[in-house]
C-alpha cells in the first residue's frame, strides 16, 4: 500500500472565505501515484473547515448569511470564549461546516459526484493555517 502526505497553507486576508481546493487535492492524488484508495482532507485549525459542495457564488453567499444567523460574530461579548478573543463564532461555524472530508480515488482520480468540489472554509482568517492531504491506497 502507498501513502502520501501533503500540506497546504492558506493566508486568507479576510475574516471569512470559501476557497475551492479541488485542483490542489487532484494534484496531490496525481503525485501520490495511488490508483485505487482514499484521500483524507482536513483542516488543521479549529476555526477552519473542509467540506464538499457546489462551486456556485449564490450558494457561497447563502452559506455566509446562514452561518452568520446561526453563530453571529457580533456582539462579541455574547460569547464566554471571547474574553480576550473575538473568534468564538468561528469555532461554531467550523463545527457546523465540518473538519474533514474523505473522497474515494478510482482510476487515479477523485471519485466526486456531479458538481461536487472540495472547499477550504476560513472563519477567522488573517494568519497562516494548514490543511492536511493524506492519501492511502494502491
Amino acid at each position: 500500500m502507498k501513502s502520501h502526505r501533503q500540506e497546504l497553507t492558506f493566508r486568507v486576508p479576510t475574516r471569512r472565505a470559501f476557497i475551492n481546493i479541488t485542483p490542489e487535492v487532484e494534484q496531490a492524488v496525481a503525485a501520490s501515484g495511488v490508483q485505487e484508495g482514499l484521500v483524507l482532507v482536513n483542516a488543521m485549525h479549529i476555526t477552519a473547515s473542509v467540506f464538499i459542495n457546489d462551486d456556485e457564488n449564490g450558494l457561497h453567499h447563502d452559506y455566509e448569511v446562514w452561518l452568520e444567523k446561526l453563530a453571529p460574530h457580533a456582539p462579541v461579548e455574547q460569547y464566554r470564549h471571547n474574553r480576550g478573543e473575538d473568534n468564538a463564532d468561528a469555532h461554531m461555524k467550523r463545527q457546523i461546516m465540518g473538519r474533514e472530508v474523505v473522497v474515494a480515488i478510482t482510476g487515479g482520480r477523485l471519485d466526486l459526484g456531479t458538481w461536487e468540489q472540495v472547499f477550504y472554509g476560513e472563519f477567522d482568517g488573517r494568519r497562516p493555517k494548514r490543511v492536511l492531504i493524506k492519501i492511502i491506497g494502491e
